[in-house]
C-alpha cells in the first residue's frame, strides 16, 4: 500500500493526486509535518519560554501532467471550488489505513514546458488553514438511509422512545475536537448537551421550531461558527440571537482530549433523524 492524495471541494468533488493518465501524479510532497515558532527570555543562564505557537505550514511538491489538459482540468477544479481540503490517506503497518484533510488554498502552481520524458512537470504550493482533521460521522435515523455511514453506539436505557439521542466517543485528537450537527425537523426547541466523564459539561438551547423538510445547523469550527436553519427552499436563517438563543451562554461545543464524552440530543418532541460529525485534529499524522 501507498500514501494517496487528493484535493476535495466543497461540493464532495474530488481531484486525485495519484493519476497521471486523467489527474495529476503528485511527487516529492514536502510540509506535511509542523514546525513551532518559540521565544525565549533569558534569566541568568536558564532560558524562559515566553511564546510558543505553531507555524501555519505549506504543502508543496511537483504535479506531474501526461497532457496539458489535465493541467486546464485542474486550475478549473481550483478556481471553480470556493474552499478546498487536501486529503492524505496513510496505510498503516497492520494494513489499515485513514485519511485526514487540512483546509487549504492555493498559492502557486507553476507551469513550464513538457520534458523529453513527455511530462509536465509543475511546482504547486497550498497555505494550510487547519491542522489535520478526521471526518467522522453518526447518522441516527428510524428508517435506514441508502450508504449512511454507522457507528457503534449505545442507546440509554432508560429512554423507550425517540426523545433523546447519544453519541459516546474518545477526542484522541491533539486539540479539542470541534462538530457539526444536523437535526432533522420536525423538532420543537432543540437541545444538544455535552457530557464529559459522566457530568454535564454543556448546554445549548434553541428556542425555535424545525419543521419538516427543514433543517437545523450546529457548527462549531473555529472560524465558522454557526447556529442556523436550512429552510425548505436552501435558504439559511441565523438563529443566533437572542430570540433564539442566549448569547451570553457558552454556545462553543468542542470535545476535550482524551476524555470519555458524550452528545446528547433532545427535544419537546421526538428527534427522529439527526447526524453528527466529529473533526478530531491532530497537529501531525
Amino acid at each position: 500500500m501507498v500514501r494517496k492524495f487528493r484535493l476535495v471541494n466543497e461540493k464532495g468533488q474530488e481531484f486525485s493526486m495519484m493519476d497521471i493518465e486523467n489527474y495529476t501524479l503528485l511527487t516529492d510532497p514536502a510540509g506535511l509535518g509542523y514546525a513551532y515558532v518559540s521565544e525565549y527570555q533569558q534569566i541568568g543562564n536558564t532560558f524562559i519560554e515566553s511564546l510558543r505557537q505553531m507555524q501555519q505550514g505549506q504543502i508543496n511538491g511537483t504535479c506531474n501532467f501526461l497532457y496539458y489538459d489535465n493541467y486546464k482540468l485542474l486550475v478549473d477544479f481550483i478556481e471553480s471550488s470556493e474552499s478546498l481540503k487536501f486529503g492524505y490517506k496513510i496505510p498503516y503497518k497492520d494494513g489499515s489505513s485513514k485519511e485526514f484533510f487540512k483546509d487549504v488554498n492555493i498559492q502557486i502552481l507553476e507551469k513550464a514546458e513538457k520534458g523529453r520524458n513527455g511530462v509536465l512537470s509543475s511546482a504547486i504550493i497550498f497555505d494550510c488553514l487547519t491542522l489535520w482533521y478526521e471526518e467522522k460521522t453518526t447518522v441516527y435515523t428510524i428508517n435506514p438511509l441508502e450508504n449512511e455511514i454507522r457507528w457503534d453506539y449505545r442507546w440509554d436505557s432508560k429512554f423507550t422512545d425517540y426523545d433523546t439521542r447519544n453519541l459516546e466517543y474518545i477526542n484522541t485528537g491533539h486539540v479539542e475536537a470541534p462538530v457539526y450537527i444536523e437535526i432533522y425537523g420536525q423538532v420543537v426547541n432543540p437541545v444538544i448537551q455535552l457530557y464529559v466523564e459522566g457530568e454535564l459539561y454543556q448546554t445549548i438551547e434553541i428556542k425555535a421550531t424545525i419543521e419538516e423538510y427543514e433543517k437545523l445547523l450546529y457548527n462549531s469550527r473555529e472560524g465558522t461558527f454557526s447556529i442556523s436553519k436550512q429552510n425548505t427552499d436552501g435558504t439559511i436563517l441565523d438563529l443566533f440571537d437572542l430570540d433564539y438563543i442566549d448569547p451570553q451562554n457558552d454556545n462553543v461545543l468542542r470535545l476535550p482530549k482524551n476524555k470519555n464524552c458524550k452528545i446528547v440530543l433532545t427535544a419537546e418532541n421526538e428527534v427522529l433523524n439527526a447526524k453528527i460529525t466529529i473533526y478530531s485534529q491532530y497537529k501531525a499524522v
